[in-house]
């Protein structure tokens, strides 16, 4: 049977980082735990990984990243600015409702957690702020929202949201079906947006 290629190995070890980490949460993972989850010897994640702070590291820089090209990709088009918000809203929400172990881990191991291993990724999360409030900048600019809230409070109003509704979906305290995410960012981007038009 032919051995599986390095990058494969690499993403398999990735993976069941993923499924430990939302089970167990990172600080109660060893990197033992992962190795048993991917079916691999303990050496094989060293060898790939310096520590399970890396494994961690990887799959938020990997699914950041792509968060941060949706933002830019969504601003790039000639949409409103109120659509240009929905489509980073969709892009989050189908994020959770394809893969929502990793949204756990990157939400409670990564966003939440600024005393601990998010605080190294601060600069990061903080280019994802700016992007979105440079979507309401331009909102203001063009008269499509008001001047009066400055778009970077806009901009961790929307996220802010955004993450809260994500977090009530992992941990059970709100209704999760195909419907109810639809249904949450509509209103959530009603909301926002609303709350940015131009008053009289």
């Amino acid at each position: 049977m032919a051995q599986a290629p390095p990058a494969d190995k690499r993403r398999l070890i990735l993976d069941a980082a993923i499924r430990v980490f939302a089970r167990q949460g990172f600080h109660a993972t060893r990197v033992s735990d992962i190795a048993d989850e991917a079916g691999v010897a303990y050496g094989l994640v060293y060898h790939y990984f310096s520590s399970k702070d890396e494994v961690l590291n990887e799959l938020f820089i990997e699914r950041w990243s792509l968060l941060l090209a949706a933002i830019e990709e969504a601003d790039k088009t000639a949409a409103s600015p109120r659509q240009k918000l929905g489509a980073v809203a969709t892009f989050i929400f189908d994020s959770y409702r394809h893969d929502p172990e990793l949204m756990k881990v990157i939400i409670v191991e990564v966003t939440r957690a600024a005393n601990s291993f998010g605080k190294t990724h601060l600069e990061q999360i903080q280019r994802a702020y700016e992007s979105i409030a440079k979507i309401v900048a331009d909102g203001q600019e063009s008269g499509a929202f008001r001047g009066d809230v400055a778009p970077m409070f806009a901009s961790m109003s929307f996220y802010g949201a955004i993450e809260q509704l994500l977090s009530g979906w992992i941990f059970g305290t709100i209704p999760a079906s195909a419907s109810d995410f639809d249904q949450a960012r509509d209103l959530l981007v009603t909301t926002i947006c609303d709350g940015l038009e131009p008053r009289g």
